[in-house]
């Protein structure tokens, strides 16, 4: 049993918000966090995710960023270079790269020392350079892959001081979200919320400290960058 409590930033998404419901149904406090919480989380403000930090303490065993953006604010996923944009470049890499990498500032330290621990970012398969087959999405893709990077980085630091700590990012296939559902293809498997935090929280209860920094789906497979 997790002592401490955990955190779900982005806790009013469809999988944050199932993300807390489950691991809150097994009998834990969750601290959600997100712009309208108290305290306050906004991914575009640095003090904000530093106050939130404070505020959720030391010795924290499970931190999960569920926080993304794929379209929204005008932005639609590009599908040639004609439609490059760059405040649409700017926006993807401010909430999927940037942000997480200053939740992983802000929070890493706060993690326990001297037992197991975990942080997890959800990042998206269209973020493996080698995986990409397709083309197309450029700004998703590429701030995906720069979180992957990200998380990779902050792995290899965070072992150094934390040996029993896990930081890692998950792919948690296509939810019935807002953010999913209008791209889902005929055929595609479409999970819930609910099943798709139910799998996503059986992959962080079985990592060790040998998978720190992978990118990994929800069904525990490691996918390469």
């Amino acid at each position: 049993m997790i002592t401490s409590p955990a955190i779900i930033i982005g806790a009013t998404g469809g999988i944050g918000a199932a993300l807390a419901a489950r691991i809150e149904g097994a009998g834990q406090y969750v601290l959600r966090l997100g712009r309208s919480t108290t305290p306050p989380l906004d991914l575009l403000d640095e003090a904000s995710i530093a106050a939130a930090a404070e505020a959720a303490g030391d010795g924290l065993e499970l931190v999960i960023d569920a926080t993304g953006f794929l379209h929204g604010a005008g932005f639609q996923p590009e599908k040639s270079l004609r439609q490059l944009d760059p405040a649409h470049l700017a926006h993807a890499f401010a909430i999927n790269a940037t942000g997480p990498a200053l939740l992983m500032k802000h929070f890493l330290p706060r993690l326990a020392r001297d037992r197991r621990a975990v942080f997890a970012t959800l990042s998206a398969r269209v973020g493996s350079i080698s995986d990409n087959r397709l083309g197309g999405w450029y700004a998703y893709r590429a701030a995906k892959a720069a979180l992957n990077q990200l998380v990779r980085t902050a792995a290899i630091e965070l072992a150094r001081s934390r040996p029993k700590a896990v930081c890692v990012a998950l792919h948690p296939g296509t939810v019935e979200t807002g953010l999913s559902t209008p791209f889902a293809k005929s055929g595609l498997e479409v999970q819930s919320p609910d099943e798709a935090a139910g799998k996503l929280l059986a992959v962080i209860d079985s990592l060790t400290p040998a998978r720190t920094g992978e990118l990994i789906d929800h069904n525990g497979l490691t996918i390469p960058f």
